[in-house]
């Protein structure tokens, strides 16, 4: 049996990266009577605010009580001013979901420090600001949840598939979680990591090119890529009542991606 919120909600949920994608997919699946959500996206056009106000408007019409807010994660302060509004939102924060993030093909020969600089602030960086601003609240949560979205470059390395940066990024985040989870269990959060293989996208340069998913469908063992609703659902389960007792894990959604 779910214990209200402080501020009468059954869970508060923040959910950056929620304009598309598995952030979107996720907020929709969880969308439910007593729930809040904050969902976050960068909002770097117009077109990205109004996909975030669709997400928005389909959470709303589940039952849920939602707030938008669009702000670059990278920003020094941008991750603290999304806890602040939470919390002014709607008194609370119980679950927090990291999956803002990019992914960039990039080689170590060609890796520059401001591609560098920009992957670490977007990615480790604004995850760490985000889980010790929250930390206070999510302590005094009975059902305090941080799951941080990875990726499977951080995990299989090839020369003609290269992630330097990304790789590194996620890499790093994999390691803040870890020691988040250890510093959060004494007060019963958990707090872990999804890393999905390729994914199929519903905006961006690749997100209609067949060619491209063809070759990554072939590229995983079980022939077909996922969909962000397949990477949603582990999300939401470890923000259950029944992944309590799981935390500190980097938990691949890959189809076998990273098997060999």
């Amino acid at each position: 049996m779910s214990v209200p919120s402080p501020a009468g909600f059954d869970r508060v949920v923040l959910i950056t990266g929620a304009g598309s994608g598995i952030g979107a997919a996720l907020a929709r699946r969880i969308a439910a009577p007593r729930t809040a959500l904050m969902l976050h996206a960068r909002g770097a056009d117009e077109a990205s605010r109004e996909r975030l106000a669709q997400v928005a408007a389909d959470c709303h019409s589940s039952g849920a009580q939602c707030a938008t807010l669009c702000a670059d994660l990278a920003e020094r302060g941008a991750a603290e001013h999304l806890i602040h509004q939470t919390l002014t939102s709607f008194g609370a924060l119980d679950q927090l979901v990291a999956n803002a993030g990019h992914a960039q093909r990039q080689t170590l020969h060609a890796l520059d420090p401001d591609t560098f600089s920009a992957a670490w602030a977007a990615m480790p960086a604004a995850f760490a600001a985000l889980v010790k601003r929250a930390s206070p609240a999510l302590e005094t949560s009975k059902r305090g949840r941080v799951v941080a979205l990875s990726s499977f470059v951080a995990h299989r390395y090839r020369a003609d598939a290269p992630f330097a940066a990304t790789a590194a990024a996620k890499a790093a985040l994999e390691s803040l979680a870890k020691t988040a989870a250890a510093e959060l269990a004494p007060h019963g959060v958990t707090v872990n990591c999804v890393a999905p293989g390729y994914t199929r996208k519903d905006r961006g340069p690749s997100a209609d090119n067949v060619s491209v998913w063809q070759h990554a469908a072939q590229a995983t063992p079980l022939g077909h890529v996922a969909e962000p609703a397949d990477i949603a659902a582990l999300i939401a389960f470890l923000l259950s009542d029944e992944a309590r007792h799981i935390t500190g894990q980097v938990i691949h959604v890959d189809g076998g991606l990273t098997l060999g």
